[in-house]
């Protein structure tokens, strides 16, 4: 999953990024007294932040995903544009450390037509519509294991990687081919398990 250490920004600096996003919301307005933006650095960009963004005067709330560096502001639709084109802008700096984190952030905001292909690196990283009994739990804790790295045998400059993802109510494992520039391929998709009881990531359910 992406997660990472983040920061929760105080009053003041709220409204200070509200105020300098506000015209990237396509008319969409947050209200600074009601809106919690927590905040947390990508090492893949140097100099950016990332910001998750949620305004709380809805139920459910608001919410905003967006990379910003000084005056440049990209709001994350869930498209893989966005990303890419800030591969090139930033540019996207990428090694051995750094790939783990672009991957999970990558796979957490590109949604494709029937959903997101969600890393899980634990079975707490699942989004259960109801938790699974102990022992299927277990079972399906030891199918799970962190991303790692493949060794090949190649010259090219492209790291790849193994995981495990859900698609929809699906567990399955696949390789991740990311090259120096970002651009990310899935192959050697493999089900695991199917009818597992997890939300509905087209639905939000």
């Amino acid at each position: 999953m992406f997660q990472d250490t983040y920061s929760k920004l105080n009053q003041a600096e709220t409204e200070a990024v509200l105020e300098k996003t506000a015209a990237s919301f396509d008319g969409v307005s947050f209200d600074a007294a009601n809106s919690v933006i927590m905040s947390r650095t990508l090492d893949f960009y140097p100099g950016y932040k990332f910001y998750d963004m949620a305004d709380h005067s809805s139920n459910p709330p608001l919410r905003r995903f967006m990379l910003a560096k000084k005056e440049k502001v990209v709001i994350l639709d869930f498209t893989n544009s966005p990303i890419y084109d800030t591969n090139k802008s930033a540019p996207i700096y990428l090694n051995e450390d750094t790939v783990y984190d672009y991957v999970r952030f990558f796979f957490n905001f590109v949604r494709g037509r029937h959903g997101r292909f969600l890393i899980v690196e634990s079975v707490d990283d699942i989004a259960w519509t109801e938790e699974p009994p102990p022992a299927a739990k277990k079972s399906i804790s030891k199918l799970i294991m962190p991303i790692s790295r493949i060794t090949k045998d190649t010259e090219d400059e492209n790291f790849y990687l193994h995981a495990q993802m859900v698609f929809r109510d699906s567990l399955f494992s696949a390789d991740i081919i990311v090259q120096k520039d970002g651009l990310v391929q899935l192959t050697n998709e493999q089900l695991m398990i199917e009818d597992l009881p997890v939300q509905d990531d087209t639905l939000g359910q």
